[in-house]
């Protein structure tokens, strides 16, 4: 697909821009238009791999093919360590995306059969949010905007719900450009 100029009228360069939207909203591939195709550019994909998941596997595979050469992908990356590697001179970071990072956080704190959220997610969702304040280089972010949908029907969904909505909000609050992809149009929120 081709990449086309992703700017909303009246942005000034971010240093720090969170792209939200819903799922096939074109959030990623805005997300990646902001950044040159033909500069260096650090791209995080926190998507954990599942070889018994052959449709997982795909997706995977089409994010890969549409990045530019150019482009270095760190795949399930260490999002505080790479955001405090990225200064003013260094290659931009794209982190794609929240969701799965998120994800990740919760399997590993072992939240989805706790009554209580444990501390290590929060720890975990703190650590990045500073990370991310303390960048002084070029960063953008691609989170799914969970806020518009029903209550889940499960625990586990509604769990993820309001952990996800907690993070883009903390993050919303350090970033100094937010933009919501709605149809694959952007709506400029900060």
């Amino acid at each position: 697909m081709p990449r086309r100029e992703a700017s909303v009228t009246g942005v000034i360069a971010a240093r720090r821009t969170l792209v939200l939207g819903g799922a096939r909203s074109g959030k990623s591939a805005y997300a990646e238009d902001l950044l040159s195709a033909d500069a260096p550019v650090r791209y995080a994909a926190t998507a954990r791999r599942r070889d018994d998941d052959g449709e997982w596997t795909g997706r995977i595979a089409a994010h890969r093919a549409r990045r530019p050469p150019a482009w270095v992908t760190v795949e399930e990356p260490d999002l505080v360590t790479l955001l405090a590697g990225t200064g003013p001179g260094d290659a931009p970071l794209l982190v794609d995306d929240l969701v799965t990072w998120l994800t990740a956080v919760l399997d590993d704190a072992g939240a989805w059969g706790c009554p209580e959220v444990p501390p290590a997610v929060g720890a975990q969702v703190s650590a990045l949010v500073d990370a991310v304040a303390g960048c002084t280089g070029r960063v953008v972010l691609v989170s799914a905007e969970v806020g518009l949908g029903v209550i889940p029907a499960t625990r586990a969904g509604r769990l993820f719900r309001d952990e996800l909505g907690l993070v883009n909000a903390a993050l919303a609050r350090v970033c100094d450009e937010v933009l919501l992809l709605v149809a694959g149009l952007p709506v400029r929120l900060k």
